[in-house]
C-alpha cells in the first residue's frame, strides 16, 4: 500500500493492437488499459491509484522502482510476447514471489511471466470467428471474494472461444468456468499462490470485442485486483445481482 493507504495498481498493456488496428482503436479509444482503469476507478473508487505501463516504454514501463511502488500488476499481451525482455520478466517474477499481486488477462496466458509462474506450456484450444460467439461465465465458487457482486451467470454476447485442454497446473481455487456456443468449456477464472504473491488468470477480453467496457467484467477485474492486493473482504453470500437491468444490457449489446 502507498502512504495514502491506496492500493497501487499498474496496468500493463502490450498496446500493439490498440495502436495499429483501427477496429481496436474504435472500440478502445483510450486503449484497453484505459477501459480497465475506468472499471477499477468506478468499482474501487479512492481506495486505488492507477498507473499505466506499455511495451514500447523503456524497460516496458516496469523498472525496479515502478514495481516496488506496485501492489498489483495487471497484464494484457497478445502479439508481442517474445518482445518482452527476459530481465523484465525476471524482475516481475521476483516481485510476485515477494508479495506483489498479478492479474493475467485473456491472451496473457501465453506471456513469459505467466508461463514462468505456472511452469507449464499454458497452451489451450481457441477459435476466433469474425463475429465471435456467446460466452457464458459460470461462478463455481460463489463464496470467493472474486465472485462478490457478480451476476450468475455473466453473459458476453461476442467473444473469442478459449477451450480445454488448458495446460496449467490445477488452480489452488477455481472461481469461474465458461461455456461457449460450440459446446466447449474453459476454466476462465483461476487463482494461485506463488511465493508470497497471489496470481489470478481471468480469460475474457479479446481485443476486437468491447469486453472490457462490460460492467460485469469490470467488476470481476476489480475484485481480482482487490483480492490480489489483499484488500478484498470475505464474500459470504452468493450475489443475486442478475436483475432485469443487467439482462437488458445483454439484449442491447
Amino acid at each position: 500500500m502507498g502512504l495514502s493507504g491506496q492500493l497501487r495498481v499498474t496496468i500493463w498493456n502490450e498496446n500493439v493492437h490498440d495502436q495499429r488496428d483501427e477496429t481496436v482503436r474504435r472500440i478502445y479509444p483510450k486503449g484497453m488499459h484505459g477501459a480497465i482503469a475506468d472499471g477499477l476507478r468506478r468499482e474501487l473508487g479512492g481506495s486505488v491509484s492507477v498507473r499505466f505501463a506499455t511495451l514500447e516504454e523503456p524497460e516496458h514501463g516496469l523498472t525496479a522502482e515502478a514495481l516496488e511502488e506496485t501492489d498489483v500488476l495487471t497484464w494484457w499481451g497478445h502479439a508481442a510476447h517474445d518482445k518482452v525482455a527476459d530481465e523484465v520478466v525476471d524482475r516481475v517474477h521476483s516481485r510476485v514471489l515477494n508479495g506483489m499481486g498479478l492479474v493475467v488477462l485473456h491472451s496473457g496466458h501465453y506471456s513469459k511471466i505467466f508461463r514462468r509462474l505456472m511452469g507449464t506450456s499454458c497452451t489451450l484450444r481457441w477459435r476466433s470467428d469474425e463475429g465471435g460467439e456467446r460466452e457464458v461465465i459460470w461462478t463455481v465458487n460463489p463464496g470467493h471474494p472474486i465472485a462478490a457482486g457478480v451476476p450468475q451467470p455473466i453473459v458476453i454476447p461476442h467473444q473469442e472461444m478459449y477451450g480445454e485442454f488448458f495446460d496449467i497446473p490445477p488452480p489452488d481455487e477455481l472461481v469461474f468456468i465458461s461455456s461457449f456456443e460450440g459446446g466447449e468449456v474453459f476454466r476462465s477464472g483461476c487463482c494461485y499462490q506463488r511465493g508470497a504473491g497471489r496470481v489470478v488468470y481471468f480469460s475474457p477480453g479479446d481485443q476486437v470485442f468491447p469486453v472490457y467496457h462490460q460492467p460485469e467484467i469490470q467488476r470481476v477485474i476489480a475484485n481480482c485486483v482487490a483480492w490480489c492486493g489483499g484488500a478484498a473482504p470475505a464474500n459470504d453470500v452468493p450475489s443475486q445481482r442478475a436483475g432485469n437491468a443487467t439482462r437488458n444490457w445483454y439484449l442491447k449489446a
